[in-house]
């Protein structure tokens, strides 16, 4: 259990809110207190002082890259996941909009790409949505058949944010191969460290955007990939930053913490995947002696990790995050940019589930710090929860 202070008190909670937001690493954040105390300039500028701010981002351009194995002039830096989303999306429409007006995402992105899909119809451009099978995959037969001359984009999400399913992106980008003029995005921020970097960013990928926050890094600071030789139009355009790809003045302490960050969630991931697995396995065994309790998430190696989403019947998601956060312990009713809209589970919908069923499911989100002190704590918590809710089940 984590020990925080707050308000003159120490008290213990236990966090499973990782695919929300994680805890900065101490390393990064030290990282990112040293860089805003010693490196003043701005990159932009000529001096020494901007010289040194700039050798620092050419530096982590080229370590995220090395991580990667792409080439560092393919890193761009940006504000988070919502707004590399947003360019790679946007972007590519205004650059190819001569070319074609047809974008294909899944029926379970995250509401970046949604919403930004939603905006571009407005626009006058058209998205085709690819359908999902029962257990969460977009059906890659299905997705073939959206495929035509006119499509300019495709952008499928690598591991689903709500119930952890990995989508068959290796499959997509073969059959993209035969489309060499559509752009492929994959929205990456569930992916870093949970699972092998092939299965979401295979040569075929053309874009993948990042966020650090989701990864231990600091919040409002991310990245996207841009394979060399695409195009996109740039959505801020200022005094030309990011080989005028992204204009702003880059915000260098951040990146600096968040390379640092990423360094560290990817080393030893094996060993963190082992250990983290072992947790959700041992947590969903306990939850399906519980004949109210519906797993959405499967305990298969096409899940992620990290996650495990499940429902409770007749007992809506809000209220069991409630219930919980009282005893300390923290998740969220699966998308936690949904949650507190109190918008029904996107991807159980899509997924074609009941809608008394869309209202139940709350997700787990675990993360190497998580030990099985706290999954046991979770256990008893629940039990005493699920007596308490007995009379609901019978209704």
């Amino acid at each position: 259990m984590q020990v925080f202070y707050m308000k003159g008190i120490f008290f213990f909670m236990i966090y499973f809110d990782h695919s929300a937001t994680t805890q900065i690493f101490p390393e990064a954040l030290d990282a990112y207190v040293k860089t805003s105390k010693k490196i003043l300039g701005n990159p932009s500028s000529l001096h020494d002082l901007g010289n040194q701010a700039e050798v620092l981002l050419t530096q982590a351009r080229k370590q995220i890259a090395n991580l990667f194995n792409v080439s560092f002039s393919e890193i761009y830096f940006t504000s988070g996941g919502t707004e590399g989303i947003n360019w790679i999306l946007k972007g590519t429409a205004i650059e190819k909009r001569n070319f074609g007006k047809r974008i294909i995402i899944s029926t379970i992105e995250h509401p970046a790409v949604y919403k930004s899909a939603k905006q571009l119809i407005e626009l006058g451009f058209k998205v085709d949505f690819a359908p999902v099978d029962q257990r969460g995959f977009v059906k890659v037969d299905e997705f073939k058949s959206l495929l035509n001359k006119d499509v300019i984009l495709v952008s499928i999400i690598g591991v689903n944010n709500e119930i952890g399913s990995i989508q068959p992106i290796k499959k997509i980008a073969a059959l993209l191969e035969n489309y060499p003029k559509i752009h492929f995005h994959v929205d990456a921020m569930q992916a870093v460290g949970k699972i092998k970097r092939d299965d979401y960013l295979p040569k075929r990928v053309d874009f993948a955007s990042f966020s650090a926050h989701k990864f231990h890094g600091p919040r409002g600071v991310g990245f996207i990939y841009l394979k060399q030789g695409r195009r996109i139009a740039p959505l801020l355009t200022g005094g030309g930053q990011e080989k005028n790809q992204r204009s702003g003045t880059e915000n260098v302490p951040g990146i600096v913490a968040m390379v640092k960050a990423l360094r560290l969630s990817i080393k030893d991931q094996p060993k963190k995947i082992k250990h983290v697995l072992a947790l959700r396995d041992a947590l969903a065994k306990f939850l399906k002696f519980y004949e109210n309790v519906k797993l959405f998430t499967d305990m298969t190696s096409d899940f992620a990790p990290h996650i495990l989403t499940f429902g409770l019947e007749k007992v809506r998601g809000e209220i069991m995050v409630h219930a919980f956060a009282e005893k300390q312990i923290y998740f969220s009713t699966t998308s936690a940019c949904s949650s507190r809209k109190k918008m029904p589970a996107n991807t159980l919908k899509a997924m074609n589930m009941p809608n008394n069923i869309i209202e139940t499911p709350v997700r787990l989100s675990l993360d190497e710090s998580n030990t099985m002190i706290e999954v046991k704590q979770f256990m008893k918590i629940f039990s005493q929860l699920y007596t308490k809710f007995g009379n609901v089940f019978k209704k």
